[in-house]
């Protein structure tokens, strides 16, 4: 291997420089189009769908993409601003061979990514990445044709497919009377959430929902939901946060109140054990799932199985096991009924019908369950340096060591941003941050 350009979640970093500069986008276009036919040799026409987020830079790297692919004798369909699920449902719905997404999910508007997902609608996993990475630095373009060149189709009713797929998965069930608030991020969510509450009758107040390129995730959004909370306690009965690209969800209760990620696990949970379709009592999450969600989840014969830190282990478990349900503490949740990749609109819309149904309200999420004390800091690092190799590990597993079943302790990279994410969880709320505290100064003393 001559290099890597996948991280854990795709290719991430700033627009037009290195990997997402033009050239290179156009020749990753190429490699994922050679690899689409090298997987699909019996098939005589081979087709690529594309969206993106609201990002400026999506233009550019939209048009780099398309003409690479469409260089290789593959065609390419465009359907231009859509969240990362709609995207992963349009890949078996035009039967594809593969999936592109344009997005940097969460991060600025001068940052952006590629995710790339297979026939299945899932993202690729090592392995593919690591075959289309030889394809690109081997330039193993399978000699190519100069006569044989792919068309590019733009479709025009994606939107419209997503949004009927997005309201079947409640049954068009009706929200009417429920009030709820939408921030869109200024990313790919701005038009098709809010059609999806407002054709199920809800009373939409959406924020946040006019992009300019430049403004996606600006003090908005699914990291900044603090305005979003204040409008649902002034006149709502909950709220929704999406980030950019519409796989993470944030939710406020009619108090205004941030309902934690954990919470919504369990809840989620919950609800489909007692309608009797969660699948083998069993459900997916990552390692970072507070340790009292296991507990609680497990009073109720509810079995989590724990994967590493990102939505792609989640789904790919999911589907592995053949499992309904799983979700990052982050907002990445996944309904497999309705859907194969993390969906913020769909979880959105399920927890709306839910409370809806049950006539309860926002706030009994948030009193479901008590969680153990846990925070997380993020260090900004100059360079990936082997963390085993440093002293702060021998803290770090000495620390986990003391913490043993009463929390947990975690040390790891971030897989999108040049960070390194330090965790802590412990019953006693002294010693979680005693130890965070250790733990971030001696990591800090090393990677700065």
């Amino acid at each position: 291997m001559m290099g890597k350009i996948f991280g854990t979640d795709g290719i991430r970093g700033r627009a037009n420089k290195n990997y997402l500069l033009p050239e290179n986008i156009s020749k990753l276009g190429r490699a994922v189009a050679v690899h689409v036919k090298n997987k699909n040799k019996k098939k005589k026409k081979h087709f690529i769908v594309l969206s993106k987020d609201t990002r400026l830079s999506g233009y550019l790297i939209e048009t780099a993409l398309t003409s690479g692919i469409l260089s290789a004798n593959v065609n390419v369909f465009l359907v231009g601003p859509m969240p990362t699920a709609a995207l992963s449902h349009l890949v078996t719905s035009l039967n594809c061979e593969a999936g592109i997404m344009i997005t940097a999910s969460h991060n600025p508007a001068l940052e952006n990514g590629i995710k790339i997902f297979n026939e299945k609608g899932l993202k690729l996993n090592e392995h593919e990445e690591e075959k289309i990475e030889e394809i690109y630095f081997e330039n193993d373009l399978k000699k190519i044709n100069e006569r044989s060149i792919g068309k590019a189709v733009r479709i025009d009713d994606a939107k419209g497919r997503y949004i009927e797929f997005v309201k079947n998965s409640a049954k068009n069930y009706s929200l009417r009377g429920m009030k709820i608030v939408l921030d869109c991020a200024h990313g790919s969510a701005y038009d098709v959430a809010p059609k999806v509450f407002n054709e199920l009758r809800a009373q939409v107040n959406a924020l946040n929902v006019k992009p300019s390129g430049l403004n996606i995730n600006l003090n908005c959004g699914a990291i900044h939901p603090e305005k979003m909370a204040k409008k649902v306690k002034k006149d709502g009965d909950i709220g929704f946060a999406f980030d950019g690209d519409a796989d993470r969800i944030v939710v406020a209760d009619e108090k205004g109140q941030i309902v934690d990620g954990d919470k919504l696990i369990a809840f989620i949970a919950t609800e489909l054990l007692g309608q009797g379709i969660l699948k083998k009592k069993t459900i997916v999450s990552t390692v970072l799932i507070n340790s009292a969600v296991k507990e609680f989840l497990g009073r109720k014969g509810i079995k989590i199985l724990e994967v590493p830190v990102g939505d792609k282990f989640v789904a790919n478990e999911l589907h592995e096991k053949d499992l309904l349900f799983g979700g990052e503490p982050s907002g990445h949740i996944i309904l497999r009924n309705s859907g194969k990749s993390a969906d913020a609109i769909v979880t959105a819309l399920f927890i709306a019908k839910t409370l809806n149904e049950r006539q309860l309200k926002a706030s009994k999420i948030n009193d479901l369950l008590k969680l153990y004390p846990s925070r997380m800091i993020s260090l900004k690092v100059k360079e990936r340096k082997d963390l085993e190799k440093l002293n702060a590990w021998k803290t770090f597993k000495e620390l986990k060591r003391k913490t043993g079943k009463k929390g947990k302790v975690i040390v790891r990279y971030s897989g999108t941003e040049n960070l390194l994410r330090i965790s802590v969880e412990h019953k006693d709320k002294n010693k979680m941050n005693k130890y965070l505290n250790r733990l971030v100064k001696e990591f800090e003393k090393e990677l700065k």
